[in-house]
């Protein structure tokens, strides 16, 4: 009720507004991938790379970005309840820890556990585009980009907006969203807040999520620019299920802070921007929730890092380099407390081989106070055959340690293992993308092949799981993608964009006798994405979307969700999403049996100011 009285006080003021335009007319090939240093267009990357635009995600049937997520090709979403308030993400076969999230080019890496890589302190209203980068990323970020990097790019806006959203739906959620934008002279600054909550979908499973994120930036002059962020993120839910079936009152409160400045400077085709940070998350952990003396962790992880990274063009092309030092500290009564420092130095360089090829090579060295240092070496071979098709190989080596959790925990059901060593690879892939007005295709195949790959495994249910190293486990797989969307047309029914995508995983791993393995055998094998998006008239909007996931070792099941809008881009609008319509009985992660068909609807304010 409260929120609806909101939109009906704010609805007074519309006529202070102009109305918003849509940005599905984007051209994407434009778009700059954000790697830190060399920046190339979507257009001539050598990579498999998704980019989720606004509209992409304004219009998918989510409520969080994890669920936004779960519809890109390659990537393997396993929830734990509705909303992705706790997920884990992979990419290729890889696991939640193989994975790199980035926030606007800012590691979120946590020393503690790849279960805390998605607590994102942004709003989904205040995401401008999602960049995900399959395949190895060490070469480009450093470690724990093993499988694959997430990159969440926010934008500063020079108009003033304002964006309300609210919601409510099955299981007592619902959800307040509100993003500014107040720019004054040449700083601009965006402000986001957002909250949610639910009784859950079964027994101990109600959450409460919080967030707020603040950027800012001002051009000094025409070199000089300065950029910030603080942001900040509280959840607190029930986790029957998330760890162990064993324990059912299991209860979890995460608080995770950001902080960020950075300084860029730009000199004809030479740039160089400087960035420090610090993340801290803090973790409490209950098996039994309303009794904390049975059973308790406290987790505090600090991360403090410097980055400097540049770019330079010349005659002979675009070098890259870059260098970092960071510190990971953890003060923990299970983990203990440790602490240890990671450095890196990058270099690479593109270069053009005649009129239709190009080569980018380079290498990542990391030093490790722990294990000494790696190297990262890796290069992609570009040709473009055509204006529309252009194929690409490339090779890259993968490394990634072992979390504080793999090493030091000690539990009734889980028991790290101090003697791990760190996951390296071996990543070769080959593909081919073929892009023509609204249409792209891309045909990928790749192959991992991993030495000490880090698996929980256990003799029999009544021993609690440890990690060990596996040699030799080989990855291949296939993933093709086809998009097209259509121009906005003048007909009251219209089919906006339509997309299908396929990827198959075959594994080497053998399920060894007398030994249970606890995530590599719940890696994605077959995986089938589809959807449509429809316009009915020039205000409303239907958006379907498919998907078919068959893991390893766990029965396949089929899922169909669904999204109307009302005027979404206009200055008040209405939504309504269905999830689960086939109302499919399944689990993505731990024994979390995943909800059945559940719905929600609400409302967007859109307000652009003139300036």
């Amino acid at each position: 009720m409260r929120i609806l009285i909101l939109a009906t006080l704010i609805s007074f003021n519309l006529y202070h507004a102009n109305a918003q335009t849509d940005s599905t007319t984007q051209n994407l090939n434009e778009v700059i991938i954000q790697e830190n240093r060399i920046q190339i267009p979507f257009s001539k990357q050598s990579r498999n790379i998704s980019v989720i635009t606004k509209p992409q995600i304004e219009t998918t049937p989510a409520r969080s970005l994890q669920e936004v997520l779960a519809f890109v090709p390659g990537v393997d979403v396993r929830q734990r309840g509705v909303t992705g308030v706790q997920a884990d993400i992979g990419i290729r076969g890889g696991s939640f820890n193989q994975t790199l999230m980035l926030l606007n080019g800012i590691k979120l890496t946590d020393p503690q556990t790849g279960h805390h890589m998605m607590n994102i302190p942004v709003p989904l209203i205040n995401i401008d585009r999602v960049e995900v980068l399959k395949g190895p990323a060490s070469r480009i970020f450093g470690q724990n980009a093993y499988a694959g990097a997430i990159n969440i790019i926010t934008e500063l806006s020079d108009q003033k907006s304002l964006r309300v959203q609210g919601y409510a739906g099955d299981f007592g959620m619902k959800g307040l969203n509100f993003a500014g934008s107040l720019p004054s002279g040449k700083y601009k600054q965006n402000l986001s807040i957002s909250y949610d909550d639910s009784n859950g979908h079964w027994y101990n499973s109600d959450y409460q999520v919080s967030n707020i994120f603040y950027e800012g930036g001002l051009d000094l002059n025409d070199n000089h620019s300065l950029r910030g962020m603080i942001a900040y993120t509280d959840r607190s839910f029930g986790a029957n299920g998330f760890y162990t079936s064993a324990f059912p009152d299991q209860w979890e409160s995460l608080q995770t802070t950001l902080g960020a400045l950075s300084h860029t400077y730009t000199q004809n085709r030479f740039k160089l921007n400087s960035r420090a940070y610090w993340r801290r998350n803090k973790d409490e952990y209950r098996l039994r929730r309303n009794e904390p003396s049975f059973y308790q962790n406290f987790h505090t992880s600090d991360i403090y890092a410097i980055e400097l990274n540049g770019s330079y063009e010349s005659k002979i092309g675009t070098t890259g380099f870059g260098a970092e030092v960071r510190q990971e500290k953890i003060e923990s009564n299970n983990l203990g407390n440790h602490e240890r420092v990671l450095a890196g130095l990058f270099l690479e360089h593109l270069i053009q081989l005649g009129s239709k090829t190009d080569l980018r090579a380079g290498v990542y060295s990391n030093y490790y106070n722990d294990y000494g240092w790696k190297h990262f070496p890796g290069l992609e071979l570009g040709f473009q055959a055509s204006e529309e098709i252009r194929l690409y190989s490339g090779y890259g080596k993968s490394f990634r340690i072992p979390t504080y959790t793999d090493l030091y925990y000690v539990g009734p059901t889980n028991i790290g293992n101090p003697d791990l060593q760190p996951e390296q690879a071996q990543n070769f892939e080959i593909g081919a993308k073929w892009t023509k007005a609204g249409l792209f295709a891309e045909l990928v195949y790749f192959s991992r092949n991993t030495d000490n790959l880090i698996e929980w495994v256990r003799p029999d249910a009544n021993t609690p799981w440890q990690p060990q190293n596996f040699n030799e486990v080989r990855f291949n797989g296939i993933e093709a993608a086809f998009t097209y969307r259509w121009q906005r047309r003048s007909s009251m029914l219209q089919l906006k964009e339509l997309m299908l995508s396929y990827n198959y995983i075959d594994a080497s791993l053998v399920n060894q006798p007398g030994v249970e393995t606890r995530y590599a055998f719940t890696a994605l094998r077959n995986q089938i994405i589809g959807g449509f998006l429809v316009g009915l008239g020039s205000k409303t909007e239907l958006n379907t979307k498919m998907r078919y996931v068959e893991r390893i070792s766990q029965d396949p099941y089929f899922l169909l969700d669904m999204r109307l809008d009302y005027n979404r881009i206009g200055k008040l609008g209405f939504f309504a999403e269905a999830s689960n319509m086939t109302n499919t009985d399944y689990i993505e992660a731990g024994t979390v049996q995943m909800p059945g068909r559940w719905f929600r609807a609400g409302f967007m304010i859109n307000l652009d100011y003139d300036k």
